[in-house]
């Protein structure tokens, strides 16, 4: 199960309430993503709450695929929002202290460092294969994103 299924609309019922519409716990669900994308009803939210969506619209559902928002960009777009954050130095719980400031969305501690060990024993795998196959500078540079998530 890939990390943005267990990302979570934080406060979803009074959105839902708010937005006079049913939408999904899962922040990447697809009845979530449709509400947020065509943005049908946004002006009913609060000023906060509203500029909080908007930014997650703005930041995670913006491309030009023809199947937005079902192409997988807001996924990539948000596994590599976590990442950045992890390369800032921040733990699972300083980083779902963030993601809930700056998009209103939580996740369990638990299952945000299970996605960065699962990253970094994919990075062992990786480092190992380009060492097997003589790829040194490869090997290293891996090496060096593994080091750099495991810090």
């Amino acid at each position: 199960m890939a990390i943005t299924d267990k990302i979570y609309v934080k406060n979803h019922r009074q959105l839902s309430s708010q937005l006079e519409t049913n939408i999904p716990k899962g922040a990447f669900k697809g009845a979530t993503l449709d509400v947020l994308f065509q943005g049908n009803g946004l002006e009913k939210l609060d000023e906060a709450t509203r500029e909080r969506v908007l930014d997650f619209a703005s930041d995670f559902l913006d491309c030009n695929c023809d199947t937005n928002p079902y192409c997988g960009c807001p996924e990539r777009k948000f596994i590599r929002y976590l990442l950045e954050l992890r390369a800032q130095g921040l733990g699972p719980d300083a980083i779902v202290d963030v993601m809930s400031d700056d998009y209103m969305l939580y996740a369990y501690s638990g299952d945000v460092l299970s996605f960065l060990d699962s990253g970094i024993r994919t990075l062992e795998a990786a480092e190992g294969l380009a060492r097997v196959d003589g790829h040194g500078e490869k090997r290293d540079e891996i090496r060096q994103v593994k080091d750099d998530l495991a810090r």
